[in-house]
């Protein structure tokens, strides 16, 4: 207690002290490791996302079907784009995330925009694959001690408890920093200029102005009363963000113009927040099995959360609200094209993990 109050005094909430007097008195344990194991465990895990299935409330478009198909085409492209080579265990860790499965909601998103508006997925794909690698980046920089401190992640060991929180920081970063490379290497029959903007669109969301605002407003907000403004600004950045870059990009790629990416932008804006919502929701109604990742996270640090500040059954609500005003962005659309991004916006509505 003496040395818990020593460092309330120093201006650490506890949750972040705690994590400092843990990472000071003992390096994390590495998971061992057979020779390759992570290779193959990579490999186990491609297969098994292809297979994932997504529910959704059932409509006439087969959203199932459509994201299995999506997820084979990803994951090949991502197998493809970040090879095992030397060094061998950067790249282990960085395939042990990126390759862990996931339904790959994000490149589903660009995807599907970049179809929306008459485009090509293929000159789209390196870019759905680019959003792949940010969030992934994100996820094992989340789950560090210094941030979130968890364990699991998709129903294993998060990358920094395999692979030690240094090498875990360093895929990190060189996910990110690939992420822009692969972008502009790997496009192709794209004018300059759109390739461009997208780079400018993805630098934005992940930067200081997005997903890394976010998380320090987030860390900053700890053990505080927070308002739903506040709350909303950390959600937009560090979720919505990256869904809008998504959508945003894949219609830029797609040939969109202004008036179309600006409704799509709305769109992306209403599902990034339902997202958060739902998973502020789920925090509390799921179980960790369930999640793939620890419940209850939010609740047990006294993290101010949408149920929190408004109750689940007002949360649900608001969810609701935010997919219905997505949905509405759809309006004037070719009904085929948009139904994959409605069906989308239906599933971050609907899902359970």
């Amino acid at each position: 207690m003496q040395m818990q109050m020593s460092l309330r005094q120093s201006g650490l909430p506890a949750r972040r002290a705690a994590r400092g007097i843990k990472a000071i008195s003992s390096r994390p344990s590495r998971v061992p490791l057979a020779k390759n194991a992570p290779v193959r465990k990579v490999a186990a895990h491609v297969a098994a996302a292809t297979a994932e299935q997504v529910e959704v409330k059932p409509g006439s478009f087969d959203f199932n079907s459509y994201m299995t198909e999506r997820a084979k085409l990803v994951n090949k492209a991502l197998d493809e784009a970040v090879p095992q080579k030397y060094p061998d265990t950067l790249y282990e860790s960085m395939r042990y995330s990126l390759l862990a499965g996931g339904k790959r909601v994000r490149p589903a998103l660009c995807l599907a925009a970049c179809e929306l508006v008459g485009g090509d997925i293929q000159a789209a794909l390196p870019s759905a694959c680019a959003m792949e690698m940010v969030h992934t980046m994100s996820l094992i920089h989340d789950d560090l001690p210094s941030m979130d401190n968890d364990d699991f992640r998709r129903g294993r060991p998060t990358n920094h408890k395999v692979f030690g929180e240094d090498i875990a920081i360093l895929s990190g970063d060189a996910l990110l920093t690939y992420s822009f490379e692969h972008i502009a290497r790997a496009t192709k029959g794209v004018p300059a200029e759109r390739v461009l903007r997208v780079v400018m669109e993805l630098g934005k969301a992940v930067g200081a102005e997005g997903l890394v605002a976010g998380q320090v407003v987030d860390i900053q907000s700890e053990d505080k009363e927070v308002g739903l403004d506040v709350l909303r600004y950390i959600h937009t950045s560090k979720t919505a963000a990256l869904l809008e870059a998504s959508v945003v990009c894949g219609a830029i790629l797609g040939g969109a113009d202004d008036g179309t990416i600006e409704k799509l932008r709305k769109y992306s804006l209403n599902i990034g927040l339902a997202f958060q919502v739902i998973d502020d929701i789920l925090d509390v109604t799921q179980t960790t099995e369930q999640l793939g990742k620890t419940a209850a996270k939010d609740l047990a640090v006294n993290k101010t959360t949408y149920p929190k500040l408004l109750g689940l059954e007002k949360s649900k609500q608001v969810a609701e609200d935010l997919i219905t005003e997505a949905i509405q962005q759809l309006d004037g659309f070719d009904k085929a094209r948009a139904a994959p991004l409605v069906a989308l916006a239906k599933y971050i509505g609907y899902r359970q993990n």
